[in-house]
């Protein structure tokens, strides 16, 4: 029997299609892709066997659909086939007729391209929906019988990238997200970059163990190495020299099990045809280097929010590019990596210039820095190509037009692509001439590329509602038909991952759109995906979501603030609260800011939580969810969504009750503050309860994934701290004074907001009521004590969390909508 979806969608694409491929065939460059054209024909040349490739897209097939495989043939075909350019195509199996035959033949250029096409037909053939198991897994409920799965139009489908390249992670994605996963989980995570027909991921897993290997030919010790490597949770901090040892030392057992997990990492994207970005020498070495090579020109970075200085930690130690041994570490490092992989796809990530402004900002030295960070690559790879990202023009006033045009125009042109890293935002290839003639990747973060834009979108795999979807199907197509465009790509670069699918869904689409998407048809399908289902209340929804929370338009970055997960260290007689009850749309930023900013800002006293949308709007959304809850009660992406959206308004309406009990202490209110106190903790341990109820919002499995790398009780202790440090405090702090680094990895997880942020809430309020009672002022030493302590106690602790989530959502759900939500049309 065919699905009715494709009863719904076929005759809409048939049109769609038909096209798109002819559109395909004629708007499928850009000045910027002629640049990189050797790179390309280099990456075609050396890719792996067709058959290989054919192979490995099975497999994912397999894990995948494992009853309905056999209803697929695939193949790879010639780009000359695509017409030029990478594609897939789909068509009818010429045996379909035939029982126990292939129904569907999808072809594509590499094994990314067929899964791609996989993918594409799962959704718009068979309503079915791909995300990540934590935000509801795979959603092929509605996949037909074997035998019945829909035909397409007989001259078949043929869908071109309209850009190369399609980029995926950030930098501290590593640490934020993937820190602890095993083999099994980077599986699954190179399945699901492959149907998202992502084909530029970075690969920067393993790479402290290349490092001890580079660094010994430099006479640079293990114990030596102890003090530089940061611990398994903070790898990208110390490889961006924002700190060092921190949650170390590294064993050896983990620097080789994690090489090891690097070469399995790489052969599975090889496999499948992807470009890997693998790492370069960026100048920031071990303090030891500057005493074995004492006249080289070594400078000490300055504080990265510890407490008072601390150089236990921070101030680590940069090599100035025009030294003559940066040259030799850069060669090093790559031809290290060329011995322990075998191969490479010529394309490096280094960032020297990321938060760490040059010491002169003349145009001529700047030239000479950037040439000589390229040559390090070029020495140990002649078709080396350099990656790096944009995020800098965007913050820095450093970087005027005669400094960019220096930096980006000292590496000859298609050798150097730039990531437009929060291109969805504020996109910087519009005030820059197109990157001044170099190409960029658009990136959500989106990226572009020489440009590549790319899309930022999330800070620190905080938990949110949000995103900006018209940006996504709009943005990449406008960098890439403006005039004399050098984009090469689009990508996602969010700091972590497994968080509002419906903004990776459609920004992994766009890497195949040539025209901007509706998003008011797109929205009501995906709503239809998500579930498996038609139902009219629950496209109403999506629709609402789509106009308020997914629709942020005020140009401010979304790092998350609430006060349940973000608690102000302040004295409350000073908490602005006629601020806080602003309307809707008032923000006290507006402008893209650099990561080191964003963490400034948020160490001041109070940061008022991000609210951009009618939250009358979006309980009523809430609504619809609730009632629709009887006929999705067996899908696992409802249950997510329910308990996300849920999370959301309530975390909406703690902020609110925190301002309420606020308001009454600076009025002298002892019941008011009282009775507003106690409902907050009480909200908190009911959130709590809440996302119990989904397995996407556990802080076990994040513990536990920690101690399972562990080989001794030794390291399950340290890799515990480092995991439970990640998320609340970084950095030593006084008895009465807090890291600056707090709460920025903060997390809506069930078991830390009844063990951690509740009773940190209860200590803060605690005080607050005995200032109302005896006329004191708030004793925010004694506050800042306690709370030090309770992180401290916590960080240490080794208690055990749930692995499997306990409760029943939509009950859940229902119940604290009624107890907090019922009677309140707005609290914005």
């Amino acid at each position: 029997m065919a699905s009715p979806f494709a009863a719904i969608s076929v005759s809409f694409f048939f049109f769609f299609f038909f096209f798109f491929s002819f559109l395909a065939l004629a708007q499928s460059s850009t000045i910027g892709v002629s640049y990189i054209s050797r790179t390309l024909e280099i990456q075609d040349r050396e890719r792996a066997s067709p058959s290989v490739q054919i192979a490995a897209a099975y497999g994912v097939l397999l894990r995948l659909l494992p009853s309905h495989s056999s209803s697929f043939e695939f193949g790879i075909v010639s780009k000359e086939q695509c017409g030029g350019d990478s594609c897939f195509m789909i068509s009818n199996h010429p045996s379909s007729n035939k029982n126990g035959a292939p129904e569907i033949l999808i072809t594509g250029v590499t094994g990314v391209e067929i899964l791609a096409g996989l993918h594409w037909y799962l959704k718009y053939w068979c309503g079915s929906h791909i995300s990540w198991d934590k935000t509801g897994g795979a959603q092929l409920l509605s996949l037909p019988d074997l035998g019945s799965f829909p035909h397409v139009q007989d001259a078949g489908i043929l869908i071109q990238r309209p850009i190369p390249w399609n980029y995926y992670q950030n930098a501290v994605t590593s640490s934020y997200t993937f820190a602890w996963w095993d083999w099994k989980r980077w599986e699954k995570e190179i399945d699901w970059m492959a149907l998202q027909g992502i084909n530029l991921p970075l690969a920067f897993t393993g790479q402290e163990a290349i490092w001890q290997k580079v660094f010994q030919k430099f006479n640079i010790s293990h114990l030596d190495l102890n003090d530089f490597f940061g611990g398994p949770a903070f790898l990208a901090w110390s490889r961006m020299g924002n700190l060092h040892r921190w949650g170390g030392p590294l064993p050896q057992s983990w620097l080789d099990q994690q090489l090891l997990m690097q070469k399995k990492i790489l052969a599975r994207m090889y496999e499948l045809g992807m470009t890997p970005v693998l790492p370069a020498f960026s100048g920031n070495v071990p303090a030891a280097l500057k005493y074995i090579f004492p006249s080289a020109k070594i400078a000490r970075l300055g504080n990265w929010f510890t407490v008072g200085g601390n150089p236990r930690w921070c101030c680590t130690y940069l090599l100035d590019a025009t030294d003559p041994l940066f040259i030799e570490i850069g060669k090093a490092f790559i031809q290290q990596q060329l011995k322990e992989y075998g191969r490479t796809s010529h394309i490096y990530n280094c960032d020297t210039f990321d938060e760490n402004t040059p010491p002169v900002d003349d145009p001529e030295y700047i030239s000479s820095l950037g040439a000589a960070i390229f040559k390090g690559m070029q020495s140990g790879d002649s078709d080396a190509v350099w990656l790096m990202q944009g995020w800098l023009f965007s913050y820095d006033p450093f970087w005027r037009p005669p400094q960019m045009k220096a930096l980006l125009h000292s590496v000859p042109v298609g050798r150097l692509v730039v990531l437009d890293l929060f291109a969805e935002v504020k996109p910087i290839w519009i005030t820059s001439e197109q990157f001044y003639g170099v190409p960029y990747i658009w990136k959500v973060t989106v990226l572009f590329l020489i440009a590549n834009k790319c899309m930022l979108h999330n800070f620190a795999g905080n938990v949110e509602m949000y995103g900006i979807l018209d940006a996504v199907a709009s943005g990449p197509v406008e960098a890439r038909t403006s005039e004399n465009s050098t984009m090469v790509g689009v990508g996602m670069s969010m700091e972590g991952i497994e968080q509002n699918p419906v903004v990776y869904d459609l920004m992994s689409e766009m890497a195949f759109q040539h025209r901007k998407v509706d998003v008011k048809v797109w929205i009501t399908l995906y709503s239809t995906r998500r579930y498996g289902k038609s139902i009219p209340e629950m496209q109403d929804a999506w629709n609402i979501l789509y106009r308020t929370v997914y629709n942020c338009t005020d140009g401010s970055y979304d790092k998350n603030r609430d006060v349940i997960v973000a608690f102000p260290d302040i004295d409350p007689s000073f908490i602005p609260t006629l601020k806080l009850s602003m309307p809707r749309g008032f923000q006290p930023y507006g402008k893209v800011v650099s990561r080191r900013a964003v963490l400034k800002e948020i160490t001041n006293s109070f940061e008022q939580p991000h609210l951009w949308y009618s939250t009358s709007e979006v309980i009523h959304a809430l609504e619809l969810f609730i009632t629709s809850g009887d006929q999705l009660s067996g899908s696992n992406t409802y249950r997510y969504d329910l308990v996300d959206l849920t999370r959301q308004v309530l975390a909406k309406y703690a902020n609110q009750l925190f301002l309420k009990a606020i308001e009454a202490y600076q009025l002298n209110d002892v019941h008011g503050a009282a009775g507003h106190s106690q409902k907050f903790l009480e909200l908190v341990e009911d959130i709590d309860t809440l996302l119990a109820c989904h397995c996407g919002f556990l802080l076990g499995p994040w513990l536990e994934s920690a101690k399972q790398l562990a080989q001794d009780e030794e390291q399950e202790i340290q890799f515990e701290w480092n995991a439970r440090t990640q998320i609340t405090m970084w950095f030593d702090n006084t008895e009465d004074e807090a890291s600056l680094l707090r709460d920025y990895g903060n997390k809506y997880w069930s078991g830390l907001l009844r063990d951690y942020y509740g009773p940190r809430a209860a200590i803060h309020f605690k005080y607050l009521l005995k200032s109302l009672e005896t006329g004191n002022e708030f004793s925010l030493k004694e506050w800042r004590k306690e709370w030090i302590k309770l992180t401290n106690d916590w960080q240490n602790s080794r208690n055990a969390y749930p692995l499997k989530s306990s409760g029943n959502a939509i009950e859940t759900s229902r119940r604290l909508y009624n107890k907090y939500l019922q009677k309140q049309e707005s609290f914005s």
